[in-house]
C-alpha cells in the first residue's frame, strides 16, 4: 500500500504576504487604515459582489496541492468573485480602502500577488490557456470603485506561483521533520508528578474536550496543578494530531511564568516542542519610544529584508522562544524584537501570551485569526474569570467630544476641510450633551458615524503632512475614531450606546458591549476546542452565559488537594463596610479584629480593603493602637513595577516581628502573586468588594434584569465575590501551607453570598469580637500538635 504523503497547508494570502514582503516597517505609512477597512468592509463586498450580475460567482474557494519531494505543499484560500460568462473568465479581488481612490494609482503588490494566485488555481482547474485578474478598489465612505485588469498566460501564472514555492519549499520541509521529531517526543512522556487529588480527572477531562472539539469550564482551587493538568493533555492531543497548535492564554506576567515551566518539566523528559513567550511591544522594544519607522529607529529600515533569515535561524536551533532569546537573536540580525517574536510564533508548537492576541480585534494575530483561516488550535484560558471585565473592555470604544475640538485646532489653519469636518462632529455630540444631564441611553448614533468615516478619509488623506508633534496627536485621535467605526459596525444585541458627562466635565459617547460571549466565540471558533480554568470561576453559570453562547460546553468542579483542617475560615458577623456604618466606631472594631488575629500568632499578614479610602482609615486607625513588634506597610496608587518588588520582597524576609500588609481588594496584590509556606499565614478581608454604583453598573444591572437574570447579582455581587475569593486564595497555596481568613461583613450572611462559596469553604465558622481570639488561637494550637504527633 502507498504511503500518504505529509500535507504541508498555507493559506493563498500568508503565503503572499510571507514571501513577499520585503523593506521597513513604517507605521506612518501602514497605520492600519486598509486593514481596518478590510474588518469593517465585509458589507461592501456583498454589496459589490451582488451588483456583478449574472454568470459571477462570489467567495470561490480555491485549493492546489504541489508536490515536493517528501510531502505536498496545500495552497487554498477564496476569491472574492470570479466572472466566468465572457470567453476569458475574470477573477475579482474586492479591496475596501479609507483614503481617497485618486490616489491609488496602480494595485497593492501584495494585493495583485495573491489574485495572481487565485487566478493560477483556477486556470489550471479549468484548463484556461489565459485568465484575467481584475483588482476592485472600493472607497469605504464614498463607495467609489476603482478598477485595474489584467489579462495573464496560464505560463506566465505558472512561473510566478513556481517562484512562490520554490521559496517557501524549505519552511515547508522544515515544518514537516520538526512535526515528526515532535510527535514521536510526544509518545515518550508521561505525566511528570504523582497526580494529586483532581489533577487526573482535569487531565483527563481536557483530553476528552479537546477529542470532541468542545468546551471546557473548570473551577480548581489553588494548588490543585491546573497548568500542567491542562498542558500535558493538550500536548499529547497534539502528538495524536487531534490539536495543530496550543495557545495558553493569560492576562498576568506570573502565570506566564508558570505555563514556561510546565513546558519545560515536560522538556526534561525529552519533549521536543517549540514553545515561544509573547511579549507587549513597548516591553520588549529597543529603543525608548515604540515609534515604528525607519527615520526613529534603525531596527524598523531594512526589517523585512532580513526578519525571515533571522526567523529560520532561530527555528531551526532553539526550542524555547523565551523573552530573553527573542531580543539576543533581534539584536543579533537588527530587526525589530516584537515583529520578529510574532513571525517566529507561526513555528512554534505552544504560544504563551495574554489575552488580547487572540481576542482583541485591534490586536489578535492575524497570521491566525484572520478571515478564511482556521486552525486545529486548543485554547488554555487561564484565571479566565479575568476575561469577562477584559471582553467588555476589548469590545467597546468611546469618543470624547473635546477631542474634536482640540483636534479642529490642529488642523484649522493648514486643513481647513478636515477641521470643518470634525466641526460638524463636534456640533452633533453637542446636541447630545445638551439632552443628557448625567448619562442616556442612545437607540442609535449612525448619523454621527456617517460623518466620522468622512473624518477617517480626510484624516488618512493627509495624515503625512503633519510634523512628528502634531501628527503623533492626530494618529491617536484616528486610532480613537477608527476603533469606534468598526465596533460600531460590528454592534449586535449584547451592546448598549449611551452618552456621559464626566466628573470632570468632559463628554462621551460609548459603544458599550454588556454580555463579551458572542465576540469571544467569534475568535475561539478559529481553533477547534477551549479550556477556561480559573480557582474562583464561581458561579458557573454566570461565567458560562458571559464566556460562551454554546449550551452544551462541559463543566467541572475539581476537588481541593489540601486538607481542610491546614485553614481556619472566620465569619465576624458584627462589623459591616456599608458607607452607613462607616465611622470610628466601626474602624475599631475592625482593628480589634486584625489585632487578634496577628496576636495569635507571629507571621505575614494581609489586611484586603474595599478602596484606599477605607484602607487608609483602618490604617491609621491600626498604628495608634498596635504593638512595636508589628511591621506595617501600605499598598500605595499606581505603584511601578520596581515598587511591587519591594513590597512582595517584605515577605520573603526573614524576621522575628509580625509583618502586616494593607492592600486594596481587586487590585495588584489579591491574585496572581505566590507567598507560600510561612511567607503568608493569614489574611483578613474587609468588605465584600462590591463595585462602586456607577454608569456601566447600572446598565449592567438593568439588561440582565431584562435578560430574566439577577441583575444587581450579575453586575454587583458576583464581580465582588470574585476578588474576594482570589483575596482568600492568597494564604493556601500548597499542601504545607496552613493559615486563616477572616471575612469581615455581616453581609458574607446571605445565602445568596454562601451559593457562591466554593466547596471547601463549607465548614466556615461564625464569629463575634468577643470569640474570634479562642477560635484563632484553638486552630493554632491544633497545628502545632499535628506538626508534634
Amino acid at each position: 500500500m502507498k504511503e500518504e504523503k505529509e500535507i504541508i497547508k498555507i493559506s493563498v494570502r500568508n503565503l503572499v504576504e510571507f514571501i513577499m514582503r520585503s523593506g521597513n516597517i513604517d507605521h506612518r505609512t501602514s497605520a492600519g487604515a486598509e486593514k481596518d477597512a478590510m474588518l469593517a468592509g465585509g458589507r461592501l463586498h456583498r454589496k459589490i459582489q451582488k451588483a456583478m450580475g449574472e454568470g459571477y460567482r462570489a467567495e470561490v474557494a480555491l485549493k492546489t496541492q504541489v508536490f515536493c519531494s517528501d510531502f505536498l505543499i496545500e495552497v487554498e484560500g477564496r476569491a472574492d468573485g470570479i466572472l466566468e460568462k465572457g470567453a476569458i473568465p475574470v477573477v475579482d479581488e474586492i479591496k475596501t480602502i479609507v483614503r481617497d481612490l485618486s490616489m491609488v494609482e496602480e494595485p497593492v503588490k501584495v494585493h495583485l500577488a495573491q489574485a495572481k494566485c487565485y487566478a493560477y488555481i483556477y486556470a489550471i482547474q479549468h484548463q484556461c490557456p489565459k485568465i484575467k485578474v481584475q483588482m476592485t478598489y472600493c472607497q469605504i465612505e464614498t463607495e467609489e470603485i476603482k478598477r485595474f485588469l489584467y489579462e495573464f498566460e496560464r505560463g506566465e501564472l505558472e512561473a510566478f506561483f513556481a517562484m512562490l514555492i520554490e521559496q517557501y519549499e524549505k519552511w515547508a520541509k522544515f515544518q514537516m521533520k520538526w512535526k515528526q521529531i515532535r510527535n514521536h517526543s510526544i509518545k515518550q512522556i508521561e505525566f511528570p508528578f504523582l497526580y494529586r487529588t483532581g489533577q487526573r480527572e482535569i487531565a483527563v477531562s481536557v483530553y476528552r474536550t479537546i477529542l470532541h472539539k468542545k468546551k471546557l469550564f473548570i473551577q480548581a482551587s489553588t494548588g490543585v496543578g491546573k497548568t500542567m493538568a491542562t498542558v500535558f493533555p493538550s500536548v499529547k492531543a497534539v502528538g495524536e494530531g487531534i490539536g495543530e497548535k496550543i495557545f495558553y492564554l493569560t492576562a498576568r506576567t506570573i502565570t506566564r511564568t508558570v505555563a514556561e515551566q510546565a513546558f519545560a518539566a515536560l522538556r526534561n523528559q525529552k519533549l521536543q516542542f517549540k514553545t515561544i513567550t509573547l511579549t507587549a511591544k513597548e516591553k520588549i522594544c529597543f529603543c525608548e519610544e515604540t515609534i515604528c519607522d525607519p527615520e526613529h529607529c534603525l531596527y524598523a529600515k531594512g526589517h523585512f529584508d532580513r526578519v525571515n533569515e533571522a526567523v529560520f535561524n532561530f527555528i531551526t536551533t532553539q526550542d524555547e522562544f523565551s523573552r530573553e532569546a527573542i531580543i539576543q537573536q533581534a539584536e543579533k540580525y537588527q530587526v525589530c524584537p516584537f515583529e520578529m517574536g510574532l513571525d517566529v510564533a507561526v513555528w512554534a508548537d505552544g504560544i504563551i501570551c495574554d489575552y488580547n492576541y487572540v481576542f482583541d480585534p485591534n490586536a489578535h494575530l492575524k497570521r491566525f485569526f484572520s478571515e478564511g483561516t482556521k486552525g486545529e488550535y486548543i485554547f488554555l484560558i487561564d484565571e479566565a474569570h479575568n476575561l469577562v471585565e477584559r471582553g467588555r473592555e476589548m469590545y467597546s470604544a468611546t469618543l470624547y467630544k473635546e477631542d474634536f475640538l482640540e483636534m479642529k485646532k490642529l488642523t484649522s489653519a493648514s486643513h481647513p476641510k478636515l477641521a470643518k469636518s470634525l466641526s460638524e462632529c463636534n456640533k452633533q455630540f453637542l446636541i447630545l450633551k445638551k439632552e443628557c444631564e448625567h448619562y442616556k441611553l442612545l437607540e442609535s448614533v449612525s448619523h454621527i458615524v456617517i460623518k466620522l468615516m468622512h473624518v477617517m478619509t480626510l484624516l488618512e488623506d493627509s495624515m503625512d503632512d503633519f510634523s512628528d508633534e502634531k501628527r503623533e496627536q492626530i494618529l491617536n485621535f484616528y486610532f480613537q475614531v477608527r476603533d469606534f467605526l468598526n465596533i460600531h459596525d460590528q454592534m449586535d444585541l449584547n451592546y448598549k450606546i449611551y452618552s456621559e458627562m464626566e466628573a470632570d466635565g468632559r463628554f462621551k459617547v460609548k459603544l458599550f458591549c454588556v454580555n463579551p460571549a458572542e465576540k469571544l466565540t467569534g475568535y475561539l471558533a478559529f481553533g477547534n476546542s477551549a479550556v477556561f480554568f480559573s480557582a474562583t470561576l464561581l458561579p458557573m453559570p454566570y461565567y458560562k452565559k458571559l464566556l460562551s453562547v454554546e449550551s452544551d460546553d462541559y463543566a467541572i468542579y475539581a476537588q481541593s488537594a489540601f486538607p481542610e483542617s491546614n485553614r481556619e475560615i472566620l465569619m465576624g458577623v458584627d462589623v459591616s463596610s456599608r458607607y452607613s456604618t462607616r465611622n470610628q466606631k466601626m474602624y475599631d472594631k475592625y482593628v480589634e479584629y486584625i489585632l487578634q488575629m496577628v496576636d495569635s500568632k507571629t507571621g505575614n499578614y494581609i489586611v484586603f480593603c474595599p478602596s484606599y479610602h477605607l484602607m487608609e482609615e483602618i490604617y491609621w486607625t491600626l498604628k495608634k493602637k498596635k504593638k512595636k513588634e508589628i511591621e506595617c506597610i501600605m499598598q500605595q496608587q499606581s505603584m511601578q513595577e520596581e515598587e511591587r518588588e519591594k513590597f512582595l520582597k517584605c515577605f520573603k524576609e526573614k524576621r522575628q516581628e509580625t509583618l502586616l500588609a494593607f492592600c486594596v481588594l481587586g487590585g495588584i496584590f489579591s491574585e496572581g502573586i505566590d507567598l507560600t509556606e510561612d511567607q503568608l499565614i493569614g489574611t483578613a478581608i474587609i468588605g465584600m468588594g462590591i463595585p462602586q454604583v456607577c454608569t456601566e453598573r447600572d446598565i449592567l444591572r438593568m439588561h440582565f434584569d431584562r435578560q430574566g437574570q439577577n441583575g444587581f447579582d450579575y453586575a454587583y455581587l458576583y464581580p465582588g465575590l470574585n476578588k474576594v475569593l482570589q483575596a482568600a486564595g492568597r494564604v493556601i497555596r500548597t499542601e504545607k501551607d496552613k493559615g486563616v481568613i477572616l471575612l469581615l461583613d455581616d453581609r458574607f450572611q446571605d445565602d445568596r453570598c454562601q451559593a457562591v462559596f466554593p466547596r471547601e469553604w463549607k465548614e466556615y465558622k461564625t464569629c463575634h469580637i468577643q470569640t474570634c481570639k479562642e477560635y484563632l488561637d484553638t486552630f493554632w494550637k491544633r497545628q502545632v500538635e499535628k506538626e508534634e504527633s
